[in-house]
C-alpha cells in the first residue's frame, strides 16, 4: 500500500502542481485538509478557467473541420462569420505580435487563425469555388504579412484590435441570421458551438476577475448567448 502510493502520488502532485495549484495550496489541501482556502480555491478556480479559454479558442474549430471533410458538404455555415472571425483574431495575432508579447500569451490564436482559414478553405472548396478559396489564402497571407510588417502605423493595428469586439459579435449574428433565414444549422458542429460557448463562459470569469473595462468584459456574455442561438 505504502509502495503504491509512493509510486502514484509524485506524479499526481506533479501534474496538480504545474496545471492547477502552488505547492502551497496543495500542503493547505493534501497535508493540513483545508478545503476551504479561498486564496487557493481561487487559483484553481482561475487555473480551471484558463482550460476552458483555451478549450474554447484552440480546440473548438476541429470538430468544425472534421465535420465538413466527413459530410463532404459545407451547408449551414456562413462564410461571411467565418470571415469574420478570421479577421478578428489575426488582427489579435498581429497586435501581440507586434507588441512583442511572449509567444505563450497568444500561441493559441496563431493555431487557432490557423484552422478558421482552412476551414474558410473547405467551404469554398465543397461550394465548388476551389480556386476563388486558394486566391482567398494567398491574400490572406499577405495581408497577414503586412499587417504584421514594420509597414503597418501601430496606430492602425491598435485600432483593428479595438474592433475586435465588433468583428466577433456580428461574426455570430451572421451565422445564426444564417440559420434563421434556412430553418436549419446544416453542418454547423454542436461540439464546435459549445466549446466556444465554454471559452466564453470562461472568458467572462477572467474579465471579472481583472476588473476590465465593462465593454470588453460585456463582449463575452453576447457571444455566449449567441451561441446559444446557433443550436436553437
Amino acid at each position: 500500500m505504502d509502495t503504491s502510493d509512493q509510486e502514484t502520488m509524485p506524479p499526481l502532485k506533479d501534474f496538480l502542481l504545474t496545471y492547477f495549484m502552488p505547492e502551497k495550496c496543495y500542503d493547505h489541501f493534501f497535508i493540513y485538509f483545508n478545503f476551504m482556502h479561498v486564496p487557493c480555491l481561487k487559483i484553481i478556480l482561475s487555473k480551471t478557467v484558463g482550460i476552458w479559454i483555451l478549450m474554447g479558442i484552440v480546440i473548438a474549430p476541429l470538430p468544425q473541420i472534421w465535420k465538413v471533410l466527413w459530410s463532404g458538404s459545407s451547408n449551414g455555415l456562413c462564410l461571411t462569420s467565418i470571415f469574420l472571425e478570421l479577421l478578428a483574431i489575426s488582427t489579435h495575432a498581429a497586435f501581440c505580435y507586434t507588441q512583442n508579447f511572449p509567444i505563450g500569451a497568444w500561441g493559441e490564436s496563431l493555431f487557432a487563425l490557423i484552422q478558421i482559414a482552412v476551414l474558410a478553405l473547405l467551404i469554398q472548396h465543397y461550394r465548388g469555388k476551389t480556386i476563388k478559396g486558394v486566391y482567398f489564402l494567398a491574400l490572406y497571407c499577405g495581408f497577414m504579412f503586412l499587417l504584421a510588417s514594420p509597414l503597418t502605423p501601430v496606430s492602425v493595428v491598435w485600432t483593428l484590435h479595438e474592433w475586435n469586439v465588433l468583428l466577433v459579435i456580428a461574426g455570430r449574428f451572421f451565422q445564426a441570421g444564417s440559420n434563421f433565414k434556412y430553418g436549419h444549422t446544416g453542418q454547423l458542429s454542436a461540439l464546435s458551438v459549445f466549446l466556444v460557448f465554454l471559452g466564453s463562459l470562461g472568458r467572462i470569469f477572467s474579465s471579472l476577475q481583472a476588473f476590465l473595462s465593462q465593454v470588453r468584459c460585456m463582449h463575452w456574455p453576447v457571444v455566449a448567448v449567441e451561441c446559444c442561438l446557433h443550436r436553437s
